[in-house]
């Protein structure tokens, strides 16, 4: 007696609903495994993608010369590199004279938010805020990392060198001063200090968390900001190399900046150089970190889950074995008992991924909807992994139910009560 494919799934669905309670309690762990892991999946899948279209917009030629690899916890690098020497600023001239390969040098300079123990504030219209970050950047900012224009210009060259008191907006930050917009030509109070806003960029894509940091930057000329806050030195150098010769213009860098800062051949580096993409690999070992605590954790409620799995497979072996014996009798093959009693447990924890997977689809939507700077997308491979994780586990932890159901004597079987 042999029974078909359909045929099975019907005998499994069917087996399967009639002792729902007990099947939904065997299936707990694993639906929590794989709903941990699709969830947390799609949510740094999302938060990546935000990621690489941020740094895809900084310019995939730009080389990027900093004093740490890191902020640290007071913004002050790594205890291992607080002995650097910070960047200065006429490395840039440097750079551009000495790296055939380097097309254009632009110089930086960041502000701390906060300063002598008080927040900086922004003021316009009778609207303040503190949410905002200033940036002193050269005019040759504006090639290195080209940024559109919603409204207004650029500052000029003749502007940054005789240190006016103009501006630039990021998107989010000119909402905020100015919500009506139109805020080109007027003036804002920046740290106690009136400038005049002569542009306002458009708002960038991509970013952490949903949120570009750059929308909610106030941009100064780099010599006002040097003469405003002589005690900073946040200097940063953004290199942009030719088209094709990224990786000849940072040896070229690494070199100059070797020589500047007297470096003998022995000597470590004591500068950080980067590049977006390797950036964006920092990231996916750091992301590549909690997808794999994830599946460790995952990895116990699909143990638990299969474990009761193979345990209500044993039960139904011993509630059937009549059943067993009379399709023995008849003919069935020890195989066609083995496939049944596997697709009865593949059945089970396939619905345990389905279901799983339907409350991670539903919580990464509850939780892009409640946390909007939280970006999450769903992948599909995600999907496709999570189910063939459940089909899996199914396989594994019901073979040997299925084996001992095969390998009853049919006349035992019979006379079972």
């Amino acid at each position: 007696m042999r029974i078909g494919f359909r045929e099975n799934v019907a005998i499994a669905l069917s087996t399967v609903s009639s002792h729902r309670l007990r099947s939904l309690l065997t299936i707990v762990g694993i639906v929590i495994g794989i709903a941990t892991v699709v969830t947390v999946s799609s949510l740094l899948t999302g938060l990546r993608q935000g990621i690489v279209v941020f740094f895809e917009e900084l310019g995939p030629d730009n080389i990027f010369v900093q004093q740490f690899s890191g902020g640290g916890p007071d913004n002050q690098g790594p205890p291992k590199e607080r002995h650097r020497r910070p960047i200065r600023p006429e490395y840039a001239d440097a750079i551009g004279r000495l790296c055939p390969s380097v097309q254009v040098v632009a110089k930086s300079i960041f502000i701390p938010p906060v300063m002598g123990g008080k927040p900086l504030i922004v003021k316009a219209r009778g609207v303040d805020s503190d949410q905002f970050s200033i940036v002193g950047d050269s005019t040759e900012a504006f090639a290195t990392i080209p940024r559109d224009m919603e409204s207004g210009r650029h500052y000029t060259p003749e502007e940054d060198r005789r240190g006016a008191k103009v501006t630039i907006l990021g998107h989010a930050i000119a909402e905020t001063l100015f919500p009506g917009g139109n805020a080109v030509g007027r003036p804002i109070l920046l740290d106690g200090a009136e400038y005049t806003v002569v542009g306002v960029f458009v708002k960038m894509k991509g970013g952490f968390f949903g949120q570009n940091p750059v929308d909610s930057q106030i941009s100064i000329p780099f010599r006002t900001a040097s003469a405003r806050y002589p005690q900073v030195d946040r200097f940063t150098l953004t290199a942009r190399a030719r088209p094709g010769l990224r990786q000849q213009a940072y040896d070229e860098v690494q070199q100059t900046l070797r020589k500047l800062r007297r470096l003998g051949p022995h000597d470590a580096d004591d500068f950080t150089l980067s590049t977006p993409d390797q950036i964006v690999k920092q990231l996916d070992s750091v992301t590549g970190m909690i997808v794999m605590i994830a599946i460790a954790i995952s990895a116990l409620g699909l143990l638990v889950g299969g474990i009761g799995v193979m345990n209500i497979m044993l039960v139904s072996v011993t509630e059937r074995t009549r059943e067993i014996g009379v399709r023995k009798a008849v003919g069935a093959r020890r195989r066609d008992i083995i496939i049944q009693f596997l697709f009865e447990a593949v059945t089970l924890t396939g619905v345990g991924g389905m279901i799983g997977i339907g409350f991670s689809v539903l919580a990464t939507v509850v939780i892009g909807a409640l946390v909007s700077s939280l970006p999450s997308v769903v992948p599909v491979w995600a999907l496709i992994t999570g189910f063939a994780v459940s089909v899996g586990v199914g396989i594994f932890f019901g073979v040997w139910p299925a084996v001992k159901a095969a390998r009853l004597d049919p006349v035992d079987a019979l006379r079972y009560e």
